[in-house]
This record gives C-alpha cells, structure tokens and sequence, in this order.
C-alpha cells in the first residue's frame, strides 16, 4: 500500500505526463488516501481530463476536486452563443436523436435534460457538449425512457461482465429493481469499476447504476 506521499508523487506525475493538462497550475494534497485536486484549468475538457488523470493512478480509491474552470479572454462566450453552439454539435451528433435533448445555459454551465431510448445516446450527448469553447461546467440530466424486464437487464449484465472483466467477474454482484441496477463488490482499480458500470448502463433499459463496489 502507498504512503499518501507517495500517492500524491505519482498523481502529480501522472499529471505533468498527460498532455492535455497544464499541471503547474493543479496542486494535489492526499489525506488518508484521499486525493484533492485544487487550483484552476482553463477549459471544462482540462479539468475532466485531468480527473481522468488522477484517477488512473494504482491506490487512488477516493478523488474530491477542487478546482475551477478559468477561461481566458477570447475563450469567453456569452450563454446565448454557447446555448447555440450546444444545439448545433447535438444536431450534429449522430447518436442523439433530434429533438430530445433540452438545453439551458447560465454562466457558461450547462444544463441538458429530456428522454433518450440508451445510455450510449446520453453519453454522446454530453461528450459533444463538454469540450465546446466557452462551457466551464456540464450537468447532465437527461433520462432512459426504455424499460425492460429486470431478469432480462441482470443477464445481459452479468454476460457482459464475463465477457470483460474475465476472473473479476464473479466477484461483482448485480441487482437489479425496476430500472436501476445496483453493484457490489470487490475491484482492482478503477479501470475495472468503470468496466462494470459501462456494462450495466449499456443494458436495455437501465436509467439508474448504484456503484458500490470497493477495492480490493
């Protein structure tokens, strides 16, 4: 197990080795294996890379981030044009259906709500909308409107499972209640736990994934 000194050597160098992020200005403090990211980047996209970034570091099991977004001047847009902006990359997206996602901007954060038929729809909506200039901030509201049999979503779950995560699998549990699906059980990192997750939102129907898987 790593020191928290440690910890916090290997999250500063796995940000200084991700190119998308400007390190010097994120600082990190580990306390009892928790790692705070704390300072400022300058677009929305940076600070969700450099999450990324942290979380891929072995012994990493909690993140709490702090950091704001601080755009730089020609990098600042009124609501108006982000809002439009946002419309037009959603009707440009091919996964997301015309029509169905609804859009509020304040400040630069932006809101998207409304119904999609899967997951993989609502992830792509907001993968178009987060690297937009100008967007400092995302949440994402919108929900699964398709609903299935629960027997149905816990074996195609646990197929995928099986299919991806191959030892780890039978170490995961799937329950599943109505539309929400709830995970337990022990991972190694977080690349596995992210597995999981996208296998059970991937499944026909599921509008809610409890994660409470640990790790091992």
């Amino acid at each position: 197990m790593k020191t928290d000194t440690q910890l916090q050597q290997d999250v500063l160098a796995e940000l200084k080795w991700e190119p998308s992020v400007n390190a010097a200005h994120i600082g990190v403090e580990v306390q009892d294996g928790v790692v705070t990211l704390a300072g400022h980047v300058a677009s929305y996209s940076e600070k969700i890379d450099a999450e990324r970034a942290a979380q891929r570091v072995c012994g990493v099991n909690a993140l709490a981030v702090e950091m704001d977004v601080r755009l730089a001047g020609l990098d600042i847009r009124t609501d108006a044009d982000i809002a439009q902006s946002v419309e037009n990359v959603l009707q440009w997206t091919t996964y997301v259906p015309p029509n169905r996602v609804k859009v509020l901007v304040e400040r630069g954060w932006v809101t998207l709500t409304g119904e999609l038929d899967w997951e993989f729809q609502r992830r792509a909506a907001a993968d178009a909308v987060r690297n937009l200039m100008g967007v400092i901030g995302l949440s994402e509201q919108i929900g699964i409107k398709q609903q299935v049999s629960s027997y149905a979503v816990k074996t195609d779950i646990e197929a995928a499972l099986k299919r991806r995560a191959k030892d780890d699998a039978h170490k995961i549990s799937v329950e599943v209640d109505g539309t929400d699906v709830t995970l337990t059980g022990k991972v190694p990192n977080w690349f596995e736990r992210d597995l999981a997750k996208n296998a059970a939102w991937n499944a026909s129907g599921v509008q809610n994934v409890v994660d409470h898987m640990t790790f091992a």
